[in-house]
């Protein structure tokens, strides 16, 4: 009985741990591709490497490319937050608290505030 759930408790890890890798393999492949900062040179050893040691490759990748690898993806991050509101627009609450910057640092008068606050409500 215990030697049976030992076996799958061991097994369930051994998968989880194929899945992490395999998903930080996919994660450092696409920062990879995304660098515009590397030239194709250094993109092919690293993919060398990859696929030479597998393991100790994506270790090696996150140990010593981590910061930039943060960089990219909240530059990625804003650059898609700042299409998406070009796409989509800014809320109506976005608008009315840059309204009420607007009249706290004295760029707008209170008759301009309250017409700008009408068009933004209509």
């Amino acid at each position: 009985m215990w030697q049976n759930l030992w076996s799958f408790l061991v097994s369930v890890t051994i998968i989880f741990a194929f899945v992490m890798w395999f998903w930080l393999l996919i994660t450092v492949i696409g920062d990879l591709i995304r660098r515009g900062d590397a030239g194709g040179f250094k993109k092919v050893l690293w993919v060398i490497l990859l696929f030479i040691t597998p393991f100790l490759g994506v270790f090696l990748y996150l140990l010593t490319q981590s910061r930039g690898m943060a960089e990219r993806n909240d530059l990625q991050r804003s650059q898609a937050r700042t299409e998406l509101r070009e796409f989509v627009g800014y809320s109506r609450a976005d608008e009315l608290e840059k309204l009420e910057k607007l009249k706290a640092s004295g760029v707008i008068n209170a008759e301009e505030f309250t017409k700008l606050r009408g068009q933004v409500l209509a």
